[in-house]
């Protein structure tokens, strides 16, 4: 569900962007509002990112190698943070400079003067529709969670990706949109000037909200308390009487890596051990299904060891 919520988030978001990105270039070649070429090459920023996230869920389904024996799922976290990195570059960089290069020649907007403002109303409202597209997707899988919690926490990084985005395309236009009426009621283009460094200083700033959260499950994360919680309780069973020690690392939004030292009784044949593994890896495959890696050490619980949790 999250895969497809994903996918389906970023295509809306790719549809609208392109089509934003193409209106915006036309009224910057009509204006010469460094605001409109800020949000032209923002929205270009966009459509390359989300390009980026569809081919990054692409690489993420190749099968596993000799070289990768634990498959290519990280590649969402690669491609993500490579957004990231585009977006700083690219789309908050890209904007300080024209900010700056436009305050210290500032010129009131040229020719078309009604064009920035009938684009802007076009783009919030295609930026809109993108936006509800990816909050509906994520109300689907984020819960109970609030939504700072849910991009902070989520496995899957296309939907927190795109939420940032377009949020930030939001507050982007918005700047916009304030800048270029300032500079057309008073004339003065430092107005416009003002709207593009505020552009580029939201986009770098969600650039390094982005880079931190994929950095941290590029560098791999654990399973959520929930699911820790969930493998713990399904490893007890028939030969198994505790957990001596447990770990759970992503190796990809949908897979899981657990290994984990258990229990077992001191009498049991070497037999009845095998058979209480394979039965608590199936009770935790049925449990937390993207558990697909379990590794097992069954053991004798020795003084010193941590207390079952």
């Amino acid at each position: 569900m999250s895969a497809e919520g994903g996918n389906r988030a970023v295509i809306a978001a790719l549809s609208a962007n392109l089509g934003i990105a193409a209106t915006k270039l036309v009224a910057f070649a009509l204006t010469q509002s460094s605001s409109m070429l800020a949000e032209s090459v923002h929205s270009v920023a966009d459509s390359g990112n989300q390009l980026l996230l569809l081919l990054g869920g692409r690489r993420a389904k190749q099968a596993a190698t000799d070289e990768h024996p634990f498959g290519y799922g990280r590649a969402r976290y690669f491609y993500a943070f490579i957004v990231a990195v585009v977006l700083f570059a690219v789309g908050g960089l890209f904007a300080l400079f024209e900010a700056w290069s436009k305050w210290q020649a500032p010129h009131p907007i040229e020719g078309w003067r009604w064009v920035p403002l009938a684009v802007l109303g076009v783009a919030i409202t295609l930026e809109g529709y993108s936006l509800r597209t990816a909050v509906l997707a994520s109300n689907r899988i984020r819960g109970p969670q609030g939504w700072v919690s849910f991009i902070r926490t989520a496995k899957a990084p296309e939907l927190p990706v795109v939420l940032l985005e377009d949020v930030g395309a939001q507050l982007g236009l918005l700047c916009a949109l304030v800048g270029i009426v300032l500079t057309l009621v008073t004339g003065d283009g430092r107005w416009d000037a003002a709207g593009t460094a505020a552009i580029g200083l939201l986009l770098v700033v969600i650039a390094v909200v982005l880079a931190i959260e994929t950095r941290s499950l590029l560098m791999g994360e654990s399973a959520s308390p929930s699911d820790v919680a969930a493998i713990r309780f399904a490893l007890i069973g028939p030969g198994v009487t505790s957990v001596i020690h447990l770990r759970t690392e992503h190796l990809g939004p949908d897979e899981l890596l657990v290994g984990a030292k258990i229990e077992v009784p001191g009498a049991n044949s070497a037999a009845d051990v095998a058979e209480a593994i394979d039965a608590a890896e199936s009770r935790v495959r049925a449990a937390v299904p993207i558990a697909r890696v379990i590794y097992l050490e069954p053991d004798l619980r020795r003084a010193g060891d941590p207390p079952e949790a």
